[in-house]
């Protein structure tokens, strides 16, 4: 069994793969498991050298990369370079730079009321073999990070890649092979859904999984029967809220760039810009005409800006979404179904803009795979933030268009999302310092960040005590023992007649716990 690449540019056949039955995905997983323990053992500054030289690897390989992800994907030159290989390479070099500071054994703090000896500190241990599931909407830069991610914290990788981009996934594995891991320690299945649902139905220590929310439902579902870990992101779509002080040119730009990038194939892209009233004919008129003279074509072109989507289906997908809406009462500003394109071998959805679309329209509850963009028109910002976080689908991320800081920072702190950016949109998915993830139903965990490589890793406590003696609180009991621990609780109370009270009748049961302590120490 093979599965097939297919340019969604013109239809050409771009390479084949082999494919994995569903009922071996068990025995890969455990073969992974067999070469972990292994990688396990290097220090964390071994395993950082190795994603080190893996960023080296996709700087070495920067063209085929980028010739690969543009045809399999049809994504802009432009974008596979900012979006996908730069995002890549500044991933792998921060986990190399930062991965063994954020991992490194620390000490805790312990009471020294109860504790007094007692050295405590935090290890972080790897799961063991981590399941990776990818979208092909960000076939390269996504997978690659997961990878990363869990590598750094000592875990063997299982990817199950979509069937739409199987050579980007191979790069992926590429790159860390050429990088010098250990061979069989990260493996690429391929196969579809039905590789993916077998991934998640096996003893793998986490899923890290990036897609549809139908298909993130059944994750979480199947893991949690299970009790085992899940990091989940279903994309969703983003929602932005202009005010009345929002620079114009930035906010045009801004919404043309978050709502058609990719053709709108991103997770997070932008679907519903939520504008006060005062701004909305500007805003609607500027993002058209500029949404207009995007163009569209072969994005192998460097000077296209809209390629094509990344499966036929998605075409007439939209086209009935938009005609639904215009038939209830919606006006379409601009754009829609193109069937004729110059270089491409089918048709292309050019950028949408839609305002008076019902409440109740199917273009608002759907996960739109294409560039459209709702926009609504509220009073004021207290009924954009209202209206954003009652939008279905929001709680991955929001941003905020105001020429005032602290304005933004407020509303930032009463929207419901994981993420709010302030004048930009979608910024941490090219940032790896920073957490990428949702809330509210939209997703569980994150990725990237230092919350997804701590994610990646199990917390282990260790404590040492001195060998010799016993603790003041082991038994035998006495009076005195039940006297002294009221005592030093009273020493800690925060009225000064309870200290008092300890050290006038405390602190000879105190004296006789801490004397019968010692003995036993110097008799060990």
């Amino acid at each position: 069994m093979t599965v097939v690449s297919t340019s969604p540019i013109d239809g050409a056949t771009l390479g084949t793969v082999p494919a994995t039955a569903p009922e071996r995905v068990g025995e890969e997983v455990r073969a992974a498991a067999l070469v972990q323990p292994l990688w396990a053992q290097l220090r964390l500054v071994d395993r950082a050298r190795y994603l080190r030289r893996a960023a080296q690897a996709v700087i070495d390989e920067w063209e085929d990369l980028a010739e690969l992800l543009v045809r399999e994907g049809g994504r802009p030159r432009a974008e596979v370079a900012t979006m996908e290989l730069l995002p890549a390479v500044d991933t792998l070099q921060w986990l190399g730079e930062a991965g063994p500071k954020i991992l490194k054994p620390r000490r805790l703090p312990v009471s020294r009321t109860l504790f007094p000896l007692t050295r405590a500190r935090l290890r972080h241990e790897p799961l063991g073999v981590v399941g990776v599931l990818t979208p092909a909407s960000e076939p390269f830069a996504t997978p690659l990070g997961d990878v990363a991610v869990a590598l750094m914290a000592g875990n063997a990788v299982v990817l199950a890649p979509s069937a739409l981009a199987p050579l980007a996934a191979d790069r992926v594995l590429r790159i860390f092979t050429r990088a010098g891991i250990p061979e069989g320690l990260v493996r690429v299945l391929h196969g579809g859904p039905d590789v993916g649902r077998a991934l998640v139905r096996t003893a793998v220590a986490q899923v890290r999984f990036t897609g549809s929310e139908e298909g993130g439902r059944d994750v979480e579902a199947a893991r949690a029967r299970a009790l085992h870990r899940a990091a989940i992101d279903i994309g969703g779509h983003g929602t932005m809220l202009v005010l009345a002080d929002a620079d114009q040119e930035r906010v045009t730009a801004g919404a043309t760039w978050a709502a058609f990038a990719h053709a709108g194939q991103c997770g997070g892209s932008v679907k519903r810009a939520v504008v006060v009233e005062e701004r909305t004919d500007r805003f609607v008129s500027d993002v058209a005409a500029r949404a207009a003279a995007l163009r569209l074509g072969d994005p192998r072109d460097p000077t296209i800006e809209i390629g094509p989507p990344l499966a036929a289906d998605r075409v007439d997908a939209v086209r009935k979404l938009l005609d639904d809406a215009v038939a209830a009462g919606a006006t379409l500003h601009t754009g829609g179904v193109v069937d004729e394109v110059a270089g491409l071998a089918g048709p292309a959805l050019a950028p949408a803009i839609l305002t008076g679309v019902p409440e109740d329209s199917a273009l608002r509850d759907s996960a739109v795979p294409g560039p459209v963009l709702i926009v609504d028109t509220v009073r004021d910002e207290d009924e954009a933030i209202a209206r954003a976080n009652a939008q279905p689908g929001t709680g991955l991320g929001v941003s905020v268009w105001t020429d005032n800081r602290h304005r933004g920072t407020r509303i930032a702190s009463q929207l419901r999302a994981g993420m709010v950016w302030g004048n930009d949109h979608r910024v941490t998915r090219a940032a790896p310092q920073l957490p990428w993830g949702a809330i509210g139903g939209a997703g569980i965990g994150r990725a990237r960040g230092a919350e997804a490589l701590l994610a990646s890793c199990e917390p282990k406590l260790v404590t040492w005590d001195p060998p010799g003696g016993r603790a003041a609180w082991w038994a035998p009991y006495d009076e005195a023992t039940v006297a002294a621990w009221q005592a030093l609780a009273q020493l800690r109370s925060a009225r000064d007649r309870d200290r008092e009270d300890a050290l006038r009748t405390g602190v000879g049961p105190l004296a006789r716990v801490a004397a019968r302590t010692a003995r036993t120490a110097r008799r060990s």
